[in-house]
């Protein structure tokens, strides 16, 4: 059986447990903390970053937007792109601007969590143009559709409902759901699947030194 190392809060560890979810495919959750000295991430990933997808041959597979290539390929049904080459470029787009966002919080994250005398306002500052100039594109790609990319649920969808539900988990002050009905909306459904809603985020404790 495959394994996945995932972290809790982590967006992108998230949209990989939703994708082997709506593919079928059993695996065992590994929940760490990859902060922490005790983590095994090490061990399977080079890079010491989540997640890791550990095969049964006990190779690993690890960097969420590989991994969601690495299963397209390995379990082609159902898909989690679309059909056309278009579209399924429509969706890469969609995945590098959540992928961005995500990035840029995780970023600001950890600038907040250094003492407030050394904290960079102004890398603070670049990082929420980040967020809110990301947000403000996916809303309008998205719009009122049922679906963020095409006709069918995928990819696309996957990586703007983990987005935007992992601001609530760290930036519950940043008003997204006001400035973008309608993701706010699209989250609404989303979370009403059974993938989403068997991997509600949650922060975790950081008991290591980071910054």
């Amino acid at each position: 059986m495959l394994k996945l190392i995932s972290a809790t809060p982590s967006p992108y560890a998230r949209k990989v447990r939703i994708a082997l979810a709506e593919k079928g495919i059993p695996f065992e959750l590994m929940t760490e903390v990859p902060w922490d000295s005790t983590t095994a991430t090490p061990k399977y990933n080079p890079l010491e970053k989540l997640p890791v997808l550990i095969l049964e041959d006990g190779g690993s597979v690890y960097e969420s937007r590989f991994i969601l290539e690495y299963l397209e390929v390995a379990y082609p049904t159902p898909p989690m792109l679309p059909d056309t080459p278009m579209q399924a470029l429509a969706a890469r787009h969609v995945e590098v601007l959540c992928d961005g966002i995500c990035d840029a919080c995780v970023l600001l994250f950890w600038e907040r969590h250094r003492p407030e005398d050394q904290q960079s306002k102004e890398w603070q500052a670049r990082q929420q143009r980040k967020v809110d100039g990301g947000l403000r594109a996916v809303a309008e790609i998205a719009g009122d559709r049922e679906f963020v990319v095409g006709d069918r649920f995928g990819l696309a969808d996957i990586v703007t409902g983990t987005m935007v539900k992992y601001l609530d988990v760290r930036f519950a002050e940043l008003p997204w759901r006001e400035r973008h009905p309608n993701l706010a909306a699209l989250s609404d459904r989303l979370e009403k699947r059974p993938s989403f809603a068997g991997s509600v985020p949650v922060a975790q404790m950081i008991s290591d030194k980071v910054v």
